[in-house]
């Protein structure tokens, strides 16, 4: 039933893409994929699901490079139910699990890095999340550093009070934010340093055929910076990444990527000054030919079956402004 169902919604995208010229773009986003559910972490992907949606990607859609799409939209020559798949971060699972499942099906995707975190860095927030994963303890009181009391006994319990922590950390000046989670993260011992890709990990996600981006180099919120700062962690992170493949990075993505709360308008010239061709940005969305090149919309797919997840794409294409 499943599978009639979704030729069905085939036909319906297939119908609703190939009317008119102007066609749109479907660009996914994904964080990590994954080896199984994680109670810390439900918002990601695992290998199961992600097998999936990648299945569903190459029998129902066109999946396109970044280059591709862009090229294609601007020529007016975007083929119905086109797709591009993208990743953000540089988590080493995007080797490990995406790439073998990418690969299974002849898909590729861009993959947008923050330099700062290769070779065993840990982003802040894991740094969070896992310390209070190995918190054995029924309470942790972090009212000496002004962030409450949680209650961590459960699962559910340990991941509300880590989403909570987040949040009150999130939008801090960049040091204090780092300070904060780094004595969070001093109550535990041995939290994990093989979460973000290596050197040698990137090249090799390189030469798999993926596209590598720029990601800034210590995924700041980039509002909270001013114009030197803003523009030497985006410059920075270029260089890294083209020194270390030896090839021209064309593409940037805004740290968590919404307009005004994360990045400003007056830093998206930044992003053209430096020599980057589109910028992508996380408002929901599908991308149009009016589209701004340099705050292209993406979305997150977290649907839990293939019925629904092509239910969303049906949705998002009609309810997207040309």
């Amino acid at each position: 039933m499943n599978t009639i169902i979704l030729a069905a919604l085939k036909q319906v995208l297939t119908l609703v893409c190939g009317l008119g010229t102007h066609k749109k773009l479907f660009i996914l986003i994904y964080h990590r994929v994954l080896d199984e559910p994680d109670f810390m972490r439900p918002g990601e992907v695992d290998k199961q699901t992600f097998s999936w949606q990648m299945a569903l990607l190459a029998k129902y859609f066109h999946v396109l490079s970044v280059s591709d799409a862009l090229e294609k939209l601007k020529t007016n020559s975007l083929p119905a139910r086109a797709v591009c798949i993208t990743f953000d971060d540089g988590y080493a699972d995007n080797l490990l699990n995406a790439v073998p499942i990418l690969k299974k099906h002849q898909l590729s995707a861009s993959f947008f890095i923050a330099s700062g975190y290769l070779n065993g860095g840990r982003m802040w927030n894991d740094s969070i999340i896992e310390a209070l994963r190995n918190m054995q303890q029924a309470e942790l009181n972090l009212s000496g550093i002004d962030l409450g009391v949680y209650s961590i006994a459960t699962s559910t319990q340990k991941y509300a009070a880590a989403q909570q922590i987040i949040k009150k950390l999130k939008y801090l000046q960049p040091a204090q934010r780092l300070y904060l989670s780094e004595q969070i993260a001093a109550c535990v011992n041995g939290l994990p340093d093989n979460l973000m890709l290596t050197h040698e990990q990137l090249k090799q996600l390189q030469q798999h055929g993926m596209a590598i981006g720029g990601h800034t180099v210590t995924h700041p919120i980039m509002a909270k910076l001013d114009v030197n700062a803003a523009l030497q962690e985006v410059i920075d992170n270029k260089n890294a990444l083209e020194k270390l493949l030896k090839t021209q990075i064309d593409y940037f993505a805004y740290p968590n990527g919404k307009l005004g709360s994360d990045y400003l308008a007056s830093q998206v010239d930044i992003i053209k000054t430096v020599g980057y061709q589109a910028a992508f940005s996380t408002h929901w969305g599908v991308v149009t030919a009016n589209s701004d090149l340099w705050q292209l919309p993406r979305f997150t797919p977290w649907d839990k079956t293939p019925v629904k997840f092509m239910l969303r794409m049906v949705a998002l294409y009609c309810n997207t402004v040309k």
